[in-house]
């Protein structure tokens, strides 16, 4: 089963209320199920003209790929030049490999969706992310390794 409309509203809602209690610049919050579709998302006021698309790249990329933002990153600046213009090739120009995107979890480690935001740096985008998966008793995977 995948991230449902009321789990993906609390991701939403509680990653915004994190940015609020840190003071962050205006996020753009997306929230996809498994297959790659859009189940929530809401930008804040003077979130900049492509949040949305930054977001929707960061979720649909870590989703695409299979493993969280951080790792995507890792294997995109790692890979060089070819191998992230294979991936954008791949995928229409959709991903961005960064941290922000999150796989989201079941309580059987399967995956039933992802976050993606935008709008302040990738590390405090990803802190709000992981607030809003946990809020929705979900578990967050950013791809970092122990």
């Amino acid at each position: 089963m995948g991230v449902t409309l009321a789990q993906a509203s609390i991701i939403v809602d509680t990653a915004l209320a994190k940015a609020c209690e840190l003071k962050l610049h205006p996020l753009t919050v997306v929230v996809l199920d498994a297959g790659g579709h859009m189940v929530a998302m809401k930008r804040e006021d003077k979130s900049g003209i492509l949040r949305a698309e930054i977001a929707t790249g960061k979720a649909w990329g870590t989703l695409g790929m299979g493993f969280g933002g951080r790792e995507f990153a890792r294997r995109a600046a790692g890979g060089g030049a070819i191998f992230l213009q294979a991936l954008m090739a791949a995928s229409g120009g959709r991903i961005v490999p960064a941290p922000g995107g999150v796989l989201v979890r079941d309580d059987a480690g399967e995956i039933v969706g992802s976050v993606g935001i935008s709008g302040d740096t990738s590390d405090r985008d990803e802190t709000c992310a992981l607030a809003g998966v946990t809020a929705a008793g979900l578990t967050p995977d950013t791809g970092e390794t122990a």
